[in-house]
């Protein structure tokens, strides 16, 4: 049986491992914002009574509930904005420099989408500390663990309507980046519906012009990840009409794996061991992976 099948029929569900890793998330966000004592019991017994009652419930559903609740508890309406400005910031200043290498380089799809892939490590949400130009020299010179690279530049050409997910901020402007060397006249680029994490919104892809490459959408809801039953209709028609679908991020796959879509390829960086096992790959991995 070849990796691709043994994937297929592997699900995505919850582990006692998310729930630790959700928790080192708030414990690192109540040192931050200075949560109290009574704040903090607060929200860790509606943390625990999640974990406990909705086992069987997405993880990205998870994150939202908490997500809504810690901000609720705090009256911090969007826990990661000074992270994602950062973000966007520190990545462009990379966009400038690695522009001019991609359009000098042979292979500048090639180039193009492992920036995006490497954009992938900004993610507040798994660690607070990552070293992008590390990771960008490291996927440069790094084969990928599932490598869909091929089928995915023949669909794009072969494509009249992308529809391109987006994850987070300061990785938004590799993906812009991305898009840019496609070269395609129909790209949409979606985004969540409100803040959450340091998902990236319709503000976060207008202040570093993704607007200027893509149409902008919004998939309406406010989970870290694209959970087709609850998106708008508005988001359900560009997803039906669109002939490739490009997701980035753990997140994004986590709600759409299932949906065994022949037309998403899923770009991410592997950051936990949870996801390396479904995918069959290593904690690190980069990978360009096609349900087909």
């Amino acid at each position: 049986m070849n990796t691709k099948t043994v994937i297929a029929n592997h699900s995505v569900t919850f582990d006692d491992r998310c729930a630790n890793c959700f928790l080192r998330t708030y414990q690192r966000l109540f040192k931050k914002f200075d949560v109290s004592i009574s704040q903090k019991e607060q929200f860790l017994d509606f943390f625990h009574e999640t974990i406990r009652t909705n086992y069987h419930m997405q993880n990205p559903e998870k994150a939202r509930l908490l997500n809504k609740i810690f901000c609720q508890i705090t009256g911090v309406p969007d826990p990661y904005s000074e992270e994602k400005d950062t973000s966007n910031k520190i990545a462009k200043r990379y966009y400038k420099k690695w522009r001019m290498k991609v359009l000098e380089t042979e292979n500048p799809f090639d180039m193009a989408l492992r920036l995006a892939i490497a954009g992938n490590i900004i993610d507040y949400g798994a660690s607070d500390t990552f070293n992008i130009s590390e990771t960008i020299d490291h996927v440069l010179k790094s084969d990928f663990a599932i490598n869909d690279a091929v089928l995915l530049k023949r669909k794009i050409k072969e494509s009249k309507k992308i529809l391109y997910i987006g994850d987070n901020a300061g990785e938004i402007v590799f993906d812009k980046l991305f898009i840019e060397t496609m070269m395609h006249n129909d790209i949409t680029y979606a985004v969540k519906g409100s803040p959450v994490m340091n998902d990236v919104t319709i503000q976060d892809a207008i202040d570093v012009g993704m607007d200027w490459v893509a149409d902008l959408i919004s998939n309406g809801y406010d989970a870290p990840s694209t959970i087709l039953s609850q998106c708008s209709d508005t988001f359900l028609k560009v997803y039906d009409e669109a002939d490739l679908i490009i997701s980035k991020g753990q997140g994004n796959l986590e709600g759409l794996f299932e949906e065994n879509n022949s037309k998403i390829f899923f770009l991410l960086m592997i950051k936990c061991d949870v996801i390396a096992e479904i995918l069959k790959v290593k904690k690190g991995d980069f990978v360009v992976y096609n349900q087909n």
